[in-house]
């Protein structure tokens, strides 16, 4: 006969409640490093530091960035007389903004603002193609030497600028087999602004973040390369796009050896080179100057003033992943 004994169930074990989440120190990998943690801003000492550093790097802002801007638009509402003094006046003794007209008028600025408006857009439209389609092709294309070609194009980012002047105003002179002279015309400025290798390396990091997967189902449902380029790719590329727009009108708009080696006829030259040949070549009063140069400078205050958010967004984009 067999005798069995009943298997009594354990007791049940009360749940484990995790350990207490450690509160990270403000010092820790999770906060953000600034030159004065908030320990040392809430003592006194530390705030009265803190202030000061951030008072001292606001008037060197000013020295270097704004003083400029102020000496320009205040020198030129000033009388030739006083603007000739030994001694500067930091504050005009006159006000004469008649200046503007007179410059507006007499240098024909509505002349050269139209041309180098003509400029700046057509060369931010033909940039826009051009590096669009290249940073595409060696982001998701992948040609054989798609690495060789960045390379060359990083390269060429370590040579100063006027180096690279000789080799295009000979090419500009006298284009590789088509033999074509490009000079005074609106292509001297275009074709050169299109090998522009920061704006190419800016694209093409931001399309390395899209998901080729994303784009693989795309091409699953028929879509082809340009397809996804148009419908997929440029849509959720905006923020790029809108820095390198800026960057490339910017760069037009206040280039001036390069406009001034390429544009010798008068009729076609630039705002900054037609400003610089009429204050060398006729009497221009240096009021009218300097109202000149403010006139040219206010376009792209405005830009910088509106799309300054955009441009730092827009980098930032580009640098995380995502």
């Amino acid at each position: 006969m067999t005798i069995t004994t009943p298997i009594r169930p354990l007791p049940a074990t009360p749940p484990v409640a995790p350990p207490p989440r450690r509160r990270r120190a403000a010092t820790g990998s999770g906060a953000t490093r600034t030159l004065f943690s908030e320990v040392e801003i809430s003592r006194g000492k530390g705030r009265v530091l803190y202030w000061v550093a951030l008072t001292l790097v606001f008037l060197l802002f000013l020295a270097i960035f704004i003083f400029p801007l102020y000496w320009m638009f205040s020198s030129a509402v000033k009388t030739p007389e006083e603007y000739a003094q030994p001694n500067p006046t930091l504050i005009p003794h006159s006000f004469v903004p008649e200046t503007y007209q007179l410059a507006w008028d007499r240098m024909r600025i509505a002349k050269f603002f139209a041309n180098t408006a003509f400029y700046a857009l057509g060369g931010w439209l033909i940039q826009l193609v051009f590096q669009v389609a290249v940073a595409y092709a060696l982001s998701k294309l992948r040609p054989i030497f798609g690495k060789v070609v960045l390379g060359a194009m990083l390269a060429s980012l370590m040579l100063p600028a006027t180096a690279l002047l000789i080799p295009a105003y000979l090419t500009v002179t006298d284009v590789p087999i088509f033999g074509w002279n490009l000079l005074n015309t609106p292509w001297a400025l275009w074709l050169p602004a299109v090998a522009n290798a920061f704006n190419i390396y800016v694209l093409k990091r931001f399309f390395d973040q899209i998901p080729n997967d994303l784009l693989d189902s795309a091409a699953l449902d028929g879509a082809g390369r340009f397809r996804v380029l148009w419908s997929i790719v440029l849509p959720l590329s905006r923020p790029v796009l809108g820095v390198v727009s800026i960057f490339s009108i910017v760069a037009i708009w206040k280039d001036f050896i390069w406009p001034l080696l390429v544009l010798q006829d008068p009729e076609t030259q630039t705002l900054s080179v037609a400003l610089s040949r009429l204050a060398s070549t006729s009497q221009v009063p240096p009021t009218q100057l300097m109202a000149g140069l403010a006139i040219a400078s206010v376009p792209m205050i405005v830009v910088f003033l509106i799309f300054q958010r955009s441009i730092i967004g827009g980098l930032a984009a580009g640098s995380m992943k995502g």
